[in-house]
């Protein structure tokens, strides 16, 4: 049950009208999981999800490992009395069965109503959820969430643009990859896997912004070496190369490693580039690719680099 347990921010509804929902089924941007939410509702700018204009009223939405599903409907069909929480309860939802708990809980000083829910995509899981404060209760009741819990809808992948548009640059090049996916505020995975269960096998890049890099260009290659290793998944790391370079004009470093992939223990050749912008910011590219495939991934890796581009360009 450590999948339901996440904690949301507060949710606090209008007064003085009854529930009432939206026009129709809206996708969390950059997520593939969608509903129909209630009124006064729109999508959010800082989380994936949905609030008001107030951001007072939030509703967070996550994709969680096939697992996480799994897990739940076992706790939902057991017999055994749930040591954890309360026992999940089933639920129809656009895209099948869904199973869902609430509990009463407390958020600072403020008692609160949580909604938690789960839903199976197969090669993910869908999580959505809610917390209401005492003091709205009535007017968002535990019918009204559960309503809204029923239009949830999974789609099976975000369009290309749409990820694209949600990143602070603009990315020009994606050498063929197969898969586009956004790991988070600015952040995305480039993948020759078509499911998230074999991405290690294959060749990746991971683009994410990066801060707090050092003020003095002496420093840079110390941090480029000490950031390289803690790139996950890799065990008998050796840093083969690390050296300064320039990229789209920017300072920049190129730091090379050969590993072990922790997850397939197969040989990998993995390539670090920070591209240093202004202030303590930087953009940092990883390339991993199994070791045989070097060669043909190599440059692949170096025209995504290379057309990373500002958004204002």
């Amino acid at each position: 049950m450590r999948y339901l347990t996440h904690l949301v921010a507060a949710l606090c509804l209008l007064t003085g009208a009854a529930p009432a929902f939206a026009d129709g089924l809206i996708y969390a941007p950059g997520t593939r999981i969608g509903l129909v939410p209630l009124i006064g509702l729109s999508p959010a700018k800082a989380f994936p999800g949905f609030e008001t204009v107030d951001h007072q009223v939030k509703v967070v939405v996550a994709e969680l490992p096939p697992a996480a599903f799994r897990d739940v409907e076992a706790a939902a069909r057991s017999d055994a009395p749930g040591a954890q929480g309360p026992k999940p309860q089933g639920i129809e939802t656009a895209s099948g069965q869904g199973y869902f708990i609430v509990e009463n809980a407390k958020s600072g000083n403020d008692n609160v109503r949580r909604y938690s829910m789960v839903v199976s995509g197969n090669t993910f899981s869908g999580y959505v959820a809610a917390q209401v404060p005492e003091n709205v209760e009535k007017i968002y009741s535990d019918q009204a969430v559960q309503k809204m819990f029923a239009t949830v809808a999974l789609r099976k992948e975000v369009p290309i643009e749409e990820q694209l548009g949600l990143l602070p640059f603009k990315l020009t090049e994606l050498s063929s990859f197969k898969t586009v996916r956004t790991l988070g505020p600015g952040a995305i995975l480039l993948s020759d896997a078509e499911t998230d269960t074999d991405i290690d096998s294959k060749a990746f890049m991971i683009i994410t912004p990066i801060g707090s890099t050092p003020e003095r260009p002496d420093d840079r290659g110390r941090f480029a070496r000490d950031v390289a290793t803690t790139i996950p998944n890799l065990r008998e790391a050796r840093i083969t190369m690390s050296e300064p370079m320039r990229i789209n004009g920017s300072p920049g470093f190129e730091t090379r490693i050969d590993a072990t992939n922790a997850q397939t223990n197969a040989p990998v050749t993995v390539v670090q580039w920070l591209a240093f912008g202004s202030g303590n910011t930087a953009m940092r590219l990883i390339g991993s690719t199994p070791r045989d495939g070097w060669s043909a991934a190599f440059p692949r890796f170096r025209a995504v680099r290379d057309g990373i581009r500002p958004k204002s360009q």
